[in-house]
């Protein structure tokens, strides 16, 4: 699933006739880099929720096949339904298996195909982690081994993708607003939460200033 319905109120003027997700670097938009990426690790059935200017997400990407995968939309309501309710709303969509998430306004190069390996049997989530940029020097998360905690050191940020199972968000009256953190911290509390870090790139693509960083940067790289 790539979460796609955010309203990007840090990236306006560029929001607010573009959805985030959508907005374009080195050439392509945000959410294609990942679809490409997706594609390539073998993930060919994807769903995608939107809110804000939904309706442009589904006429850029169609059904999918431009890339080779099979995408389904799940709609939500204007203002949106945050993560959790998000991902709650479309499980009828993702079905029983757990499932991979990833933020539609990051950019990572994380090896998505780990993803199929990562959840251990007797865990509800699996994190990736990431050291703490500067717009963000306290973290999330604490990582010993494989083990995400709830400690107030050595911290480290959540890079917005992971591994879930369906349980983690049984309790969400699917339509209702739910955030993602107080889940986490509940589950990360009982053990429930693994987690690795990832050392390569990753860039929170939250300020117009970050997005033209990352396309200049893309653009050299190519």
């Amino acid at each position: 699933m790539i979460l796609a319905a955010g309203r990007g109120e840090r990236m306006r003027p560029l929001t607010d006739r573009t959805p985030k997700p959508l907005l374009p670097v080195a050439g392509k938009p945000l959410i294609v880099w990942h679809i490409e990426r997706l594609a390539r690790a073998g993930f060919h059935e994807l769903v995608i929720n939107h809110a804000h200017l939904g309706d442009e997400i589904e006429a850029l990407l169609g059904d999918g096949d431009a890339w080779n995968v099979a995408i389904r939309y799940s709609a939500e309501p204007a203002g949106a339904l945050e993560t959790a309710g998000g991902i709650a709303h479309a499980l009828p969509l993702l079905g029983p298996e757990p499932f991979l998430v990833v933020n539609g306004d990051v950019f990572c190069d994380w090896d998505f195909a780990r993803a199929r390996e990562a959840l251990a049997a007797d865990k509800l989530a699996h994190l990736v982690l990431v050291d703490n940029p500067p717009h963000h020097p306290a973290g999330d998360f604490t990582l010993t081994q494989d083990a995400v905690g709830l400690g107030d050191t050595a911290r480290l940020t959540f890079a917005g993708i992971g591994v879930y199972r369906p349980a983690l968000f049984a309790d969400i009256v699917r339509g209702s607003v739910a955030p993602l953190a107080p889940l986490l911290r509940d589950a990360i509390a009982a053990g429930q939460v693994s987690g690795e870090r990832h050392a390569g790139r990753w860039v929170d693509v939250g300020t117009p200033e970050r997005l033209t960083a990352l396309d200049i940067d893309l653009r050299h790289a190519c």
